[in-house]
């Protein structure tokens, strides 16, 4: 492939902010690394697709979605709890530990499409119209469920413990 040094920087850059994405969006690390490399040899199979989208990091998002829900269907992940590796504390008493386990938490309370949304519009930093590509979906419907999610993030409990109750 003759462009493979343009993808290789676009994996090097995108890597850690894809794979942190896919823990946000449910997914175990290890899960979400193994979720990760499944998009990047999609996009490596179609680079000239994605480096040609308007919205490259839109196209990419929406194909880790694609992927994620595709592992969600097979039989394997039947088998287990979903919510398996979201419920079992971390053994890490460090602040930054307690904060990001309230946050998985309270994430878990949302839907899938509420977490899609706060995912890729606040963690990822995506736009309205870039979130709205990326799941398929209209910019309104993308600030709809943000208002929603937002409202119910601000008054889960889990939140509420690491911020002493301020929103």
């Amino acid at each position: 492939m003759q462009h493979e040094p343009e993808y290789a920087t676009f994996v090097t850059e995108r890597w850690s902010t894809l794979v942190r994405s896919a823990v946000f969006l449910g997914a175990t690390p290890h899960e979400a690394e193994d979720l990760v490399q499944a998009t990047l040899l999609l996009c490596y199979r179609k680079w000239d697709l994605v480096r040609s989208a308007e919205n490259r990091d839109g196209y990419v998002y929406r194909m880790l979605l694609n992927v994620l829900r595709s592992d969600r269907r097979s039989a394997w992940h039947r088998i287990r709890s979903p919510r398996e590796a979201i419920d079992k504390p971390v053994p890490d008493a460090t602040e930054a530990t307690e904060i990001a386990d309230a946050v998985h938490r309270a994430l878990a309370t949302l839907s899938k499409e509420q977490r899609e949304v706060v995912v890729l519009r606040y963690f990822v930093q995506l736009s309205e119209a870039q979130t709205a590509a990326a799941l398929g979906i209209p910019a309104g419907t993308v600030k709809s469920r943000l208002a929603r999610s937002l409202a119910q993030l601000s008054a889960n409990d889990h939140l509420a413990d690491v911020t002493g109750g301020r929103p």
